[in-house]
């Protein structure tokens, strides 16, 4: 066991668990992890392997046994009806019938609807009316000849979350190990291997933590598919809910004029609005309205009566663009449904994650070993909601007076969650907090820079993101993202340097319209590829007719083994080197294959699709079985004819090969490529 795994379960006995094994009980079950783990911790939270082995056993058995599997709910239905009672885990919501004044229960798997429940239980798990919960129930079934009446009875109810935690030990055990070590076991709590993470992509990670310890915060993140951008609001705490954005409605969030009841907000710390962007998606306009005033003032009028609620709002969304294409053309908020795209609704947002800064999830990147039960997790982040550290920079810092009330507001919001997530005892030093402070300000900036590009009125605010340290020096923060790539809209250039006053210097090179680029004259006609000859590259052969081409298909019925492949990425890095930043390309791969390759060029090519968009370029791919010619084709007008396909180089020594990376000084095989002007 790692040193940090035995430090975990010596101090933190019982409330830790090994990651691995909410995968070995799970199988297809739909079933939250944190429900997964609520059983292991109570039967498997410790590091001595024999407990671990019959504990995972047990809930294994529990799951077969009690959890209700949509395709066998006619089952379970059947052994509570022959037993007279049987104990089930499912997904319990409750609604008021108000004309037989009762509550009745409708369970998520089992698909019993209207099932009568005490009151009792509904007073104490008031969560029961708005969106369901996970329980343990005890379920009954007692026939009657009364007409219509429901057999179904509800004897005992349990939701799955664990009852009370000391904070106050949670503390003082954090200061028994050093930052790196508590961000490691966060790491591994929310189910990652730390040791594939970057020190800013952990911090990323972590911060999707702060909706559940900050009260009213509000986060957007944007960015590809695949980043786990919902997988924690779903899956870490029984205090957050995640729905789908095209579900929302003002009664099911906020409150039901015709029947008062309190939504969504008002029972969760979090909700979490998942598939958020499209351009195309519908939203009530009123809605958008009510959420702006409950973003800015954590509270919402419906009717007559104005009700307050501490529920952080999430969004999260895909990008459609490269983030270089959208500093030039549009904005970071490009992909949000129109009614959404609104500068007072995005001005309440306290924090911009960069989603394209978050890796693709592989296997890899998933842990084997120690971290919190989440359900523990998520009732320590709930108690941390109580405190305040939104100040707590000023011992070492001094924000902009420059920066205005509300952007100060989610600047300190961000720091204050950052700190409850890795400090919670309070005790950090000024590097730490410097770390902090310049995440927090750069996921504000982030939002406020796009607010500047949408709506003119933002201009008018002259602010300087940046504060000053205990020294008298002034430390100015920028995106990463416009460092990068600088951002035409804004004038500002790659690097983000600003002048002295804080202000953007101007770019020149930005404000000028491209030069048209010196371009040879390309002719139609062969060149004949000698046996063994060098000095020949994509580059070479294609290079000047890929020029100004922004939709390519490559025909090659070979694509399929390592070096195959290796060579089509080299003529989509050629593709991508020839680009501007700030334009997009697609190129499309017509191939063939067979059983043997299939799967693998299959996973191949989603990773080459993965490793390509963030840079503009959009690769899509078929099978054809009939394949037989090879070609590129051009939308600028040429045709390129290739007589063996981009099988052109003999095979190499390996990768201690020069030759493996430079291509002028392989040696060919000998075949022809015909240039032809279409059109």
């Amino acid at each position: 066991m790692k040193e940090l795994d035995q430090k975990i379960n010596e101090l933190f006995a019982g409330k830790v668990v090994r990651k691995d094994l909410t995968n070995l009980i799970k199988g297809n079950a739909s079933i939250p992890t944190y429900v997964l783990e609520y059983l292991l911790g109570q039967y498997a939270a410790t590091d001595d392997e024999e407990t671990i082995r019959e504990g995972v056993e047990t809930v294994k058995s529990i799951i077969t046994k009690h959890f209700v599997h949509r395709d066998e709910a006619q089952v379970i239905k059947s052994t509570v009806r022959e037993r007279g009672s049987h104990r089930i885990i499912d997904k319990v919501a409750v609604k008021l019938n108000d004309k037989k004044d009762i509550y009745e229960a409708y369970f998520g798997n089992l698909g019993l609807n209207k099932v009568p429940i005490q009151d009792s239980f509904v007073k104490k798990h008031p969560k029961l009316l708005s969106g369901g919960v996970w329980c343990i129930v005890t379920l009954g079934y007692q026939p009657s000849e009364e007409r219509d009446a429901i057999p179904w009875t509800i004897e005992k109810l349990k939701p799955i979350q664990i009852s009370g935690v000391d904070l106050d030990e949670y503390k003082e055990l954090r200061q028994k190990f050093t930052t790196e070590e508590w961000i490691n076991l966060l790491m591994q709590s929310i189910g990652l291997n730390p040791e594939e993470f970057s020190d800013r992509s952990k911090l990323l990670q972590l911060a999707r933590l702060i909706p559940f310890a900050e009260k009213n915060y509000n986060l957007i993140e944007l960015g590809p598919k695949g980043t786990g951008k919902s997988h924690l609001y779903s899956e870490l705490s029984p205090h957050g809910i995640l729905i789908s954005g095209g579900e929302v409605s003002k009664a099911k969030l906020f409150v039901n004029n015709s029947t008062g009841e309190i939504g969504l907000v008002g029972y969760w710390d979090v909700v979490a609005y998942d598939e958020f962007a499209g351009k195309t998606k519908k939203a009530d306009r009123g809605l958008v309205d009510i959420l702006k005033n409950y973003m800015a003032n954590k509270n919402f009028s419906r009717g007559t009566q104005v009700y307050q609620a501490e529920a952080s709002m999430v969004y999260v969304g895909n990008t459609d663009h490269s983030v270089p294409y959208m500093l030039k053309h549009s904005d970071l908020f490009d992909a949000l449904p129109k009614d959404y795209y609104d500068s007072a609704f995005l001005d309440r947002i306290h924090c911009y994650l960069p989603g394209w800064e978050v890796q693709k999830l592989r296997n890899e990147m998933f842990t084997s070993d120690y971290g919190f039960i989440v359900d523990y997790l998520a009732e320590i982040m709930k108690d941390l909601r109580k405190e305040d550290y939104m100040k707590s920079y000023q011992q070492y810092f001094e924000l902009s007076d420059s920066i205005t009330t509300r952007d100060k507001t989610a600047i300190e919001k961000t720091f204050s969650g950052l700190i409850k997530v890795i400090y919670p005892h309070g005790e950090f030093s000024a590097s730490d907090a410097k770390e902090l402070l310049d995440f927090a300000i750069e996921g504000r900036k982030r939002v406020k820079d796009q607010l500047r590009k949408m709506d003119e009125t933002f201009n008018d605010e002259v602010v300087r993101f940046q504060y000053k340290t205990d020294d008298g020096s002034v430390q100015k923060i920028e995106t990463l993202e416009v460092i990068e790539y600088g951002d035409h809209k804004l004038n500002i250039p790659a690097g983000g340097e600003t002048d002295g006053e804080g202000e953007n210097i101007p770019n020149e090179d930005l404000a000028e319209e491209k030069k048209e680029k010196s371009k040879k004259e390309l002719k139609e006609g062969q060149k004949i590829i000698r046996e063994n000859q060098t000095g020949v590259s994509y580059q070479k052969l294609f290079g000047d007719y890929l020029e100004d081409a922004t939709e390519i298909e490559v025909i090659d019925p070979y694509i399929r083994l390592p070096y195959q492949l290796k060579n089509f990425m080299e003529l989509a890095r050629l593709i991508a080197e020839l680009k501007e930043p700030d334009e997009e390309v697609s190129i499309h791969l017509k191939t063939n294959n067979n059983e043997e390759y299939l799967e693998n060029a299959r996973e191949a090519f989603s990773d080459m699709s993965d490793s390509l968009e963030p840079i503009g370029v959009k690769f899509t791919y078929e099978f054809d079985e009939d394949l037989h010619d090879r070609s590129i084709t051009l939308d600028n007008g040429w045709k390129i004819v290739l007589g063996r396909g981009l099988d052109i180089f003999q095979k190499t020594n390996g990768w201690f090969d020069i030759a493996d990376h430079y291509q002028e000084v392989r040696k060919c095989k000998g075949c022809e490529i015909t240039y032809l002007r279409e059109g």
